[in-house]
């Protein structure tokens, strides 16, 4: 299972037991989006070759709002 855990600069991951950090310039690149407009799936498609993707999809600006 991954966890992701999304704040204004980046979002820290858990993968397969792995803690690292994506940050917000990196996940803009990769998905050619102002980081407020990626969703959670497009980061777990960032971290994982083939995600389960269950639910609708999130925006960060939408996520980081609700976690206020």
């Amino acid at each position: 299972m991954t966890v992701l855990s999304f704040d204004d600069a980046g979002v820290d991951v858990v993968y397969e037991g792995t803690e690292f950090r994506l940050e917000k310039q990196l996940i803009e690149e990769a998905t050619g989006k102002a980081y407020p407009d990626v969703t959670d799936h497009e980061v777990l498609k960032i971290v994982e070759k083939n995600p389960s993707l269950g639910g609708e999809a999130r925006r960060i600006k939408d996520i980081l709002k609700s976690a206020k």
